[in-house]
């Protein structure tokens, strides 16, 4: 179970539940401005990988193109708009707990995708993993259109890891992580200037930038890769699993900064989200195949050929 795909997965999830700690750092700059110059960053490291790595030149089809745009739109633009949004209408324990169905709509929907029927064994481990992030969220309050914009930031962040599935057989992890992020920046630009004139165009204070740095970084440019790795090699269904460890990742970090402390709730779902994890790895190799084949370092076929099948923050 401890191959590189599970410990890449956790890692990106539990990277990605750090960023609540940081993010209260920045909450007085202009919000998509910040995810503009986070994305930026992202890219721009990733790109630089990608240059660095030499990898082969693929030609992109106007299907690519779309797919690209499309999960650029939703996965991370729409995303981060339909979650500030929310934030307007509902509390953060509603959100919360309606985004962490994550992993029970990936192991349904993941499946489907690829005309096979979702595994028992791992629906009902996303059940669990599902409710551990509701309880660790707490199942809070708000209005109809607080759950409606949370619902909108669900899809958004399903669709991060389904439109990526056609993709990365052809682009692999590290492509697919970067062009999205590039072509993120002037959706977030121009989602800014329209909530907040020219407000939104101001430079970040030195710890401001600090905080864009580890976010971009870190949280994007680093998770995004593993993400992706991790969701090609196990698919939508199991990789999808740890997409519950997010509340983890927050309650370690703020644990381990003095900015909490975990209470009888925090624990519990913590232990359900381990709990439906294992339970979910550990079905029989015929309900979720993985066929072999050998690659570079970065996750790019060593005999030149197109990449394998799936993948699925």
């Amino acid at each position: 179970m401890r191959s590189p795909a599970t410990i890449g997965a956790a890692s990106a999830m539990l990277l990605v539940g750090t960023s609540t700690a940081v993010s209260a750092t920045i909450a007085d700059y202009p919000v998509f401005t910040g995810q503009a110059l986070r994305y930026a960053l992202a890219a721009a490291i990733l790109l630089a990988v990608v240059g660095h790595q030499r990898l082969p030149r693929v030609r992109l089809t106007a299907r690519d193109i779309l797919l690209l745009m499309a999960l650029a739109a939703t996965g991370l633009a729409g995303f981060n708009i339909f979650l500030v949004e929310a934030t307007r209408h509902a509390g953060p324990a509603m959100i919360g707990t309606v985004v962490g169905a994550v992993p029970l709509v990936l192991a349904l929907v993941g499946p489907l995708r690829e005309r096979r029927r979702p595994a028992p064994r791992t629906v009902a481990a996303a059940i669990v993993v599902a409710l551990g992030a509701a309880v660790a969220a707490g199942l809070g309050s708000g209005s109809l259109m607080g759950l409606l914009l949370s619902l909108g930031a669900l899809a958004g962040e399903v669709a991060f890891s389904l439109l990526a599935i056609p993709l990365l057989p052809k682009l692999g992890p590290l492509k697919v992580a970067a062009y999205p992020a590039a072509l993120s920046v002037p959706m977030l630009l121009a989602a800014g200037l329209a909530l907040d004139g020219t407000a939104a165009l101001r430079l970040p204070t030195p710890s401001q930038a600090a905080a864009f740095g580890y976010l971009g970084a870190v949280v994007t440019a680093a998770v995004f890769f593993l993400w992706y790795d991790a969701l090609r090699r196990l698919g939508a269904d199991r990789a999808g699993l740890f997409a519950g460890l997010v509340p983890v990742g927050a309650l370690l970090t703020a644990v381990a900064l003095g900015l909490g402390q975990a209470g009888p709730a925090d624990v519990t779902g913590a232990l359900l989200v381990a709990a439906g994890v294992v339970v979910g790895l550990r079905q029989p190799s015929r309900d979720s195949p993985e066929p072999h084949h050998p690659e570079g370092a970065m996750g790019e076929p060593m005999d030149g050929g197109l990449q394998r099948r799936p993948q699925g923050a």
